[in-house]
């Protein structure tokens, strides 16, 4: 399969590259601003091809689509996993703050779909990596008020786009995590120790994106220890 990943440099993005690139049958595309951590991939799965890319998903342009045609003619699974999240009370956040949030954990999902939307085929599978902040109903945490804002937007797009694909046969959902130990969440919430690691959650991930789509589409699947 052809597989695209962003936030793929660390965390949960690279563990999900990781996972993926052990079946030799998988090509693999993996976004980051850094291109030093994804070169720690290439030790996973000898038959794999693997394209690091070095990329700001804060500045998408016409010339990532001839990257990725360059090495894919069509996409399979794409993995919207990047993400930016700002700790702050709400009185203390600014417009730099929001810009910064919806630009990474929203506006650069639909450009990306946007641009790429020619690879997708009839059963692609669009995986939205949103957040249990933003699923409704769900406890909510001071400080994260505009990242909560930001994936509920993000589970919103995606049942919107489930519908405007459906019959180009491409299949879109969100999975909207709980609290995962990556770096992104000790720089959040230091001294605070998430009861999943990484590793786990990506071979959730992993296996929701080979399959899921054979049943579900524009469907928001809350994965936590917790309930909402």
């Amino acid at each position: 399969m052809n597989i695209i990943i962003t936030g793929a440099g660390k965390g949960i993005g690279f563990e999900t590259a990781k996972a993926f690139s052990k079946d030799p049958n998988n090509n693999i595309i993996a976004f980051s601003r850094n291109i030093e951590q994804l070169k720690n991939l290439e030790i996973s799965g000898e038959n794999t091809f693997h394209f690091p890319i070095s990329y700001d998903l804060s500045d998408i342009n016409i010339d990532l689509k001839e990257r990725i045609g360059s090495h894919f003619d069509k996409i399979d699974i794409f993995i919207n996993n990047a993400g930016l999240l700002i700790n702050k009370p709400f009185e203390d956040l600014t417009d730099n703050d929001f810009d910064q949030m919806f630009n990474i954990n929203v506006k650069s999902v639909f450009k990306l779909i946007n641009l790429l939307l020619p690879f997708f085929q009839p059963e692609s599978h669009i995986v939205n990596i949103s957040s249990m902040g933003g699923f409704q109903g769900s406890a909510k945490f001071k400080g994260l008020s505009l990242y909560s804002a930001t994936k509920g937007a993000l589970n919103i797009l995606t049942e919107c786009l489930a519908e405007e694909f459906n019959e180009l046969g491409i299949k879109v959902n969100s999975l909207a995590l709980g609290s995962v130990n990556t770096e992104m969440l000790q720089q959040a919430f230091p001294g605070y120790k998430a009861a999943v690691q990484p590793q786990e959650m990506a071979l959730y991930i992993k296996n929701f994106a080979e399959t899921a789509h054979h049943y579900l589409s524009g469907k928001i699947i809350p994965v936590s220890l917790t309930t909402p």
